[in-house]
């Protein structure tokens, strides 16, 4: 939504070519970055989100290193800091964005930039130079979104080996690894009833589902750093998406913040 904005606002986009520039009256569901004021009208104010993970664990002295294609990079920086663009400590953070096939479709080529996306990680778990990896691998959900079955099953099958490249750099370092998603898409692309039964169109044909899925995703940690005696803990029958910052940081050695949500670990001595 950023680069659609920038589209829209900036008199000087060279990005691609616009053809014409008419002038609309643009205004954002919210503001999409809130350092570049991007758009400029908007329907709701963004949330302020302070002391996120990514900010506690920069100014603890943890090196981090993120990076995605541009569809997501967003998502491993922007959103991931709170809405904040730019970096906490630049002299501990590094960011990397891998520009995203452009005029075409993802199942075109669903393979993406997730060999690229590997390769740079590799890199910076290698070099010694940081603490912490994050990468997004967009594959499943943007490829899923298209509906194209067998294109999907080709960008799984990427996203896999860039894991596979990824988790053997950190077996190299004796690392620890955290897997997981913010939601699904590309494990179920049938649209289905109540009872789970996938429904038809009117001539009988399966319906494809485009749309994100709402079953409850993964996680999965692991890696020879990983300290003996660490358990998932079993009294968080709700726990989510946001249990995982607290995991992280324990993961890196820090007491979370009493008002996030538990860690999903615990240390269970034999």
């Amino acid at each position: 939504m950023t680069m659609l904005a920038k589209a829209l606002e900036y008199d000087d986009f060279d990005k691609f070519d616009r053809v014409r520039f008419p002038k609309t009256r643009y205004a954002g569901m919210l503001q999409y970055d809130g350092e570049l004021k991007l758009p400029k009208k908007y329907l709701v104010s963004p949330p302020e989100i302070e002391r996120t993970s990514g900010e506690y664990l920069v100014h603890n002295g943890i090196r981090t290193f993120a990076c995605s294609e541009t569809v997501k990079f967003g998502h491993v920086t922007f959103f991931w800091n709170g809405n904040r663009s730019g970096y906490f400590d630049a002299s501990k953070e590094e960011y990397v964005e891998i520009p995203s096939d452009s005029g075409i479709s993802f199942n075109v080529k669903p393979i993406m930039k997730a060999v690229e996306i590997a390769a740079k990680a590799k890199e910076a778990i290698l070099s010694g130079k940081f603490d912490q990896i994050r990468v997004n691998l967009p594959n499943g959900d943007m490829v899923g979104h298209t509906g194209d079955i067998e294109a999907t099953v080709v960008a799984c099958k990427a996203a896999d080996e860039a894991v596979k490249i990824m988790i053997d750099a950190i077996e190299q370092v004796g690392g620890i690894y955290v897997i997981t998603a913010d939601h699904g898409n590309a494990e179920d692309m049938v649209k289905r009833d109540k009872k789970g039964k996938p429904q038809l169109d009117k001539n009988g044909q399966i319906q494809i589902l485009t749309s994100h899925t709402l079953e409850p995703v993964p996680i999965a940690i692991g890696g020879p750093g990983l300290a003996p005696g660490i358990k998932f803990r079993k009294d968080l029958p709700t726990a989510g998406l946001a249990n995982v910052a607290g995991t992280v940081i324990n993961l890196h050695g820090f007491e979370a913040p009493s008002d996030y949500e538990p860690s999903l670990i615990e240390v269970i001595d034999d």
